[in-house]
């Protein structure tokens, strides 16, 4: 990829593509798909509300598809008693993995604390995920050992 690729906040038109992304994420990580009306979710909480409670940006190949994502959200912290920007979800399309969009996400994800005033970016990935781990460890993240829980309490 040359210097045309590049990465920006979504836009309301890109939800559509943004929900088939989160599919193949899923897909991906061996996870239960997303709502089939995700995009509408996701416009709901990128512009329905004051102040948004997400923050997505999409990767753009130089040909303009958006071939990846990223979504965080500011979470609290009881120990430091401050936010962290909490990093749900970063996913790039097979084949626009290794073209470095991936740092240019990450990037777009620290810029995105620094203008929210925040001092820390957190996330997750599975254990089995190598890649991921591997590009994580290649941009000086530090890896804390932990379960993750969840507990379905309205179905």
């Amino acid at each position: 990829m040359t210097g045309a690729a590049r990465v920006r906040h979504a836009v309301r038109a890109d939800l559509p593509r943004v929900a088939e992304l989160a599919a193949r994420h899923a897909e991906y990580e061996r996870a239960a798909p997303p709502a089939p009306d995700l995009a509408a979710r996701l416009a709901a909480l990128l512009f329905d509300t004051a102040p948004p409670r997400l923050s997505c940006l999409v990767a753009e190949a130089p040909d303009g598809q958006l071939v990846g994502y990223a979504t965080c959200a500011p979470e609290l912290s009881t120990w430091e008693g401050r936010e962290y920007l909490h990093l749900d979800c970063l996913f790039l399309a097979p084949g626009h993995r290794g073209h470095g969009l991936g740092p240019l996400l990450m990037d777009a994800v620290v810029a995105e604390a620094r203008r929210l005033d925040i001092a820390e970016v957190q996330w997750q990935t599975p254990v089995w995920n190598e890649g991921a781990v591997r590009f994580y460890d290649r941009l000086g993240a530090e890896a804390k050992e932990k379960f993750r829980y969840s507990l379905t309490v309205i179905r």
